[in-house]
């Protein structure tokens, strides 16, 4: 029997990654470029430099981010670039003597434009080093060292994280102030499994101390056993492993990179980074090989809020009702990937910046990972068998360019994809893994729980809690350029129109174009429809206006009451698609400013206005949502749940545009028997 020789790399393909990559220093700066280490020493340097006192004066970075240059402007320069690009500046929301300035810089000319004082209630997204410091605050704080003493607790064993407060009514205006909960390790890095239930600190941000405690009750921790996932931890029996799978390109990918751009096959897109959004997909085109041009489709896509409610109304949890975009800045949670792990070997990494506390440029190094899927999925087939003594079979492999990113956000760990296909659809994937989210429990048997404990007993001594994951996605398509409209094709039964007919039912289309953003709001599950966005005055050969349909895989929605607060402040959930006019500042479906918010700069607010939408520069807002019940087999770790949706193409093609695709060149290779 012939051994299998699988097709071995090329040697030259790291050194042609190696190029693409080192390309990217030498591009011309695009206008939605993400900020630069240097831009950012730029933005840090010149308010220092415009502070009363800047020797003294304490400043915190709270938020930094490339100002959204005018939109028109950026189509102009994309259309040609010879023309002069948009002014490229700087936002930056920075915290010093107990105030929220919002200042706007220009990065050409090196000046402060503006300094706006922000005197509202809520806040802007907590700095990483401001939760570590507060998390480092109780160990040294003497009623929560008796505390754990009095459970038996080794000091050095004991870790803490910082909890958004929220807001529940009150009046008055709070403290800009988190919640400290703590765990225990002693044999296990799962901290998450082992919570020290009943114990509150409670923290000032600005003072940056300890302002409240309380020990209300105690529970036994979580057994240490059975909690740990390293690999190296981890004891046998071990599934066996599967043969080696290899992803083998030998002439390098079919993808270039310029930067931020990249071109693949028939699309151009261009992949930013924000510290609040994460990846920030913007002027995707798709090539028409019938008209020979590049077609606009979506001038820029990103995930706009993640809205993370837990159901449990205890002292220690009711609180627990997380905005984590608004408030911990989901791209600021963004993990390096590691390879062959997180992206296959033919995947191409990139690195980004943000800014730290202070205002200095962090390195954040392998934040996207760019590559093509190629699973063994089919792009289109058919095998026709009617034709006498004849069988005529096609078909054709689907390869796909993907755009990942990683957000650990505490428990949770989110997996990001944008994933272009040749078919001009556009996937957007988000997985969750990591850790659930936890309470301490005297139970260690179903049958001994009687009461409402807001979850389910996943382990000894151990409740998951049912929490939900709303995702909210801000999709600006633009398609073929402007002005859009949104349409409803309402799928309806009928009666047959005569009497004799031996069918007693159908089917039929019946299309509305939304005129205002009330029209627009749906909530899935109540009606069979076909959505999409189309420009009205692009029609095909056949006078159908071209378009992208969005097509969902869930109606999830929300169950909390519309009086709670919660729900108050997350009143974006109440529909699964919105459609608003475009406007620059509106970005942040929970608003500018997210923790401790009120409800009263979201998006449901700004959709009060009803303003037109129809034939006009417009937005349309989905949201996705998993109502999780948690099991056994979340624990210790949970296995990836994802959940997604797909921008397709509507009559924008005047035929399939993969008719033509051809697969990807053959490899010599040895077929493995079986």
């Amino acid at each position: 029997m012939a051994k299998c020789n699988p097709t071995k790399r090329s040697l030259f393909f790291l050194p042609l990654l190696i190029s693409l990559l080192s390309a990217a220093a030498a591009v011309r700066r695009h206008p939605l470029d993400p900020l630069s280490p240097n831009e950012l020493d730029l933005i840090r340097s010149l308010i220092a430099d415009s502070l009363p006192n800047p020797s003294t004066t304490n400043v915190t970075f709270q938020y930094v981010a490339l100002a959204d240059p005018n939109k028109q402007s950026v189509l102009s320069w994309h259309s040609n670039p010879k023309t002069p690009p948009p002014p490229r500046r700087a936002t930056a929301t920075v915290r010093y003597n107990s105030t929220t300035h919002e200042i706007l810089i220009d990065l050409g000319k090196k000046a402060i434009i503006s300094n706006r004082v922000y005197s509202g209630p809520a806040y802007a997204p907590f700095t990483i080093e401001e939760q570590f410091a507060a998390a480092a605050l109780p160990p040294s704080h003497p009623p929560f060292v008796a505390a754990m003493k009095k459970r038996g607790l080794k000091m050095e064993e004991v870790v803490c994280a910082c909890f958004s407060v929220g807001w529940f009514g009150e009046k008055r205006k709070q403290k800009r102030t988190v919640k400290v909960q703590c765990y225990y390790l002693d044999g296990s890095v799962n901290l998450y499994m082992r919570p020290v239930e009943g114990v509150t600190v409670t923290v000032d941000l600005d003072q940056m101390k300890i302002i409240g405690f309380r020990d209300r009750y105690e529970a036994p921790i979580p057994k240490a056993d059975g909690t740990d996932y390293r690999e190296s931890m981890l004891k046998p029996p071990f599934l066996p492993p599967l043969n080696g799978i290899k992803m083998v390109q030998p002439g390098g990918p079919s993808f270039r990179v310029n930067g931020h751009s990249i071109s693949w096959s028939n699309w151009k897109l261009h992949v930013g980074f924000d510290e609040r959004a994460g990846p920030i997909i913007s002027l995707a085109s798709i090539y028409d090989m019938e008209k020979q041009k590049h077609r606009q489709v979506l001038y820029k896509g990103f995930i706009s809020e993640l809205f993370v409610p837990y159901m449990d109304l205890t002292e220690e949890w009711y609180y627990r009702t997380f905005f984590d975009s608004g408030e911990y800045g989901f791209g600021q949670c963004a993990v390096a990937l590691e390879p062959l792990r997180d992206c296959p070997e033919n995947a191409v990494f990139m690195d980004t910046h943000m800014a730290a506390g202070d205002g200095r440029p962090v390195k954040m190094p392998n934040t996207f990972c760019i590559f093509e899927r190629h699973a063994g999925d089919i792009m289109w087939r058919h095998t026709e068998g009617t034709i006498p003594n004849r069988v005529v079979r096609e078909t054709r492999p689907e390869v796909s360019l993907v755009v990942r990113m990683v957000a650990a956000v505490g428990n949770y760990d989110y997996i990001v994809d944008w994933e272009f296909k040749q078919s001009g659809s556009i996937i957007a994937n988000v997985g969750l893994t990591g850790l659930l989210e936890v309470r301490a429990s005297k139970y260690t048997h179903s049958d001994q729980i009687k009461e409402e404990v807001y979850g389910a007993l996943i382990s000894e001594n151990t409740i998951g809690v049912r929490h939900d994951h709303f995702l909210i996605y801000h999709l600006d398509l633009d398609i073929v350029g402007g002005p859009n409209s949104f349409v409803k094709s309402n799928l309806r039964t009928v009666r047959p129109p005569t009497p004799d007919s031996p069918r007693k039912s159908y089917w039929t289309v019946v299309s509305e174009t939304a005129r205002t953003e009330a029209d627009a709001r749906i909530k899935f599950g109540s009606q069979a429809a076909e959505l999409a966005v189309v420009n009205p005055n692009r029609k095909s050969r056949l006078g159908n206006p071209v378009g992208y349909r969005l097509i969902p895989n869930s109606a999830v929605g929300p169950l909390m009451s519309a009086d709670d607060y919660p729900q108050i402040r997350a009143a974006f959930t109440n529909y699964n698609v919105w459609v608003t006019p475009y406007n620059s500042s509106e970005k942040w479906a929970s608003g500018l400013y997210t923790d401790q918010s009120r409800g009263d700069d979201t998006l449901a607010t700004w959709s009060l206005r009803n303003r037109e939408i129809e034939e006009k520069d417009i937005v349309m807002w989905y949201t996705m949502g998993f109502h999780h019940v948690p099991c056994q087999e979340d624990f210790p770790l949970m296995p990836t749940l994802s959940r997604g949706f797909e921008l397709r193409p509507t009559n924008f093609f005047e035929s399939n545009p993969v008719l033509k695709a051809t697969p990807p060149y053959p490899l010599n290779r040895s077929i493995c028997p079986l």
